[in-house]
C-alpha cells in the first residue's frame, strides 16, 4: 500500500522538537502506511532576545508556523498549547490535543530546594506575569528578573549564578528529561498554571478532512474540555501574555471545574473565582468564571498597567 506523507511544522527549540517527534510517532502508531517529515521553523519569538510583552505577545511563536499551513508547505502545526493566542487565523482550527503532561509550574534552584527556603531579597528568574504575580502575593521580597531562552538556555543561566532560582513549567522539564533538575513542583493553591500549560496541540486547516481524520486518533478528550474551558476564560478577559492571568480546570467523571486568576504584576491584587458546569460546554464555565473575575474588578487590575 502506498504511503501517505504528512508535514509537520515545528519550532526549532529542544522542547518544540521534541513534542513535534511524539506527535509524529504517535501518529506513525495509529497509521502504519503514515510517512511524516517534520519542517522546523524559526519564529520571531525564537530570534527576540527581549520579553514576551516587548517582542508582541504569544503569537510571535505560532504565526510562521501558522503561515507554513496557510500557504500548504506544511500539514500539521504542533504547539504548546500555553503559547497559543486565543484567536486562530481564518481557515485554522485546533483539530486535537494530546493528553496533558504534569499542569504545574516547577521550582528549581541549586541551593534553596523549597520556595519556603529562599531567603528575603533573593533573585528569582521568570519571563512569566501571571508566575511572578503569584508569588509575589506570597512573597513580596523576591526580586524577580526576566528570564529567556529556551528551556536548557534557562537552566544554564541559573548554574552560571545568574538567580538563586528559576521557575519552568513542569511538563517541558519532563519531556527534556530533566525532571532531576525540579526542586518542587509548586502546588496550584500557589501558583495556577497558565491556560493549557502541559498540553500539545495539533493545528491544521479546516477544509483538510483527510489530515484531521488522521490526527483525530491523537486527541485526549479530558485534555481537550478542559483547555477549551481555560482559553474561554482567558479569551472572555480579552486577555493576553501580557497581563497575569491564570486558569486551570479539572474534569472528574461529568463534573468540570475551573479555577481563574487575575492580579497585578507586583502581587498587590490578586483576584480568585472557580465554577464547576457540564463538559458538554466547557466554554459557558470559562466565561461564567471570567464574568466573576470582572465583577470583582479584573478589568480595571488587567488594563491599569
Amino acid at each position: 500500500m502506498k504511503k501517505h506523507t504528512l508535514r509537520i511544522a515545528t519550532r526549532q527549540s529542544p522542547l518544540a522538537l521534541w513534542q513535534a517527534n511524539f506527535v509524529k510517532q504517535q501518529l506513525q502508531t495509529h497509521h502504519a502506511n503514515l510517512h511524516v517529515d517534520l519542517l522546523p521553523i524559526v519564529t520571531t519569538g525564537d530570534k527576540t532576545l527581549g520579553s514576551l510583552i516587548e517582542s508582541g505577545g504569544k503569537g510571535v511563536f505560532v504565526k510562521e508556523l501558522e503561515q507554513a499551513l496557510l500557504e500548504n508547505r506544511a500539514d500539521i502545526a504542533v504547539h504548546s498549547m500555553k503559547d497559543m493566542p486565543m484567536d486562530y487565523p481564518h481557515g485554522l482550527d485546533m483539530v486535537a490535543m494530546c493528553e496533558r503532561a504534569d499542569p504545574r509550574d516547577a521550582w528549581v534552584s541549586n541551593h534553596y530546594h523549597k520556595l519556603a527556603e529562599l531567603p528575603k531579597a533573593c533573585v528569582v528568574g521568570t519571563s512569566s506575569l501571571r508566575r511572578s504575580c503569584q508569588l509575589h502575593a506570597q512573597r513580596r521580597d523576591i526580586n524577580f528578573s526576566l528570564l529567556r531562552g529556551n528551556v536548557d538556555t534557562r537552566v544554564r543561566h541559573l548554574d552560571e549564578g545568574k538567580y538563586d532560582a528559576i521557575i519552568l513549567a513542569a511538563a517541558g522539564l519532563i519531556r527534556l528529561g530533566l525532571q532531576h533538575r525540579i526542586s518542587e513542583y509548586l502546588p496550584t493553591e500557589i501558583c495556577l498554571p497558565a491556560a493549557g500549560q502541559g498540553a500539545i496541540g495539533i493545528e491544521c486547516r479546516s477544509p483538510d478532512k483527510k489530515t484531521i481524520e488522521l490526527i483525530h486518533a491523537l486527541d485526549h478528550p479530558t485534555t481537550h474540555i478542559c483547555v477549551q474551558a481555560e482559553r474561554a476564560l482567558v479569551q472572555q478577559l480579552q486577555g493576553n501574555c501580557q497581563v497575569p492571568i491564570a486558569a486551570y480546570a479539572i474534569l472528574d467523571g461529568e463534573h468540570l471545574t475551573l479555577q481563574g486568576r487575575v492580579g497585578k504584576p507586583d502581587g498587590s491584587v490578586l483576584l480568585k473565582a472557580a465554577g464547576k458546569g457540564k463538559k458538554s460546554d466547557p466554554a459557558e464555565l470559562g466565561r461564567r468564571v471570567a464574568k466573576d473575575l470582572l465583577a470583582q474588578g479584573a478589568k480595571e487590575v488587567l488594563f491599569d498597567h
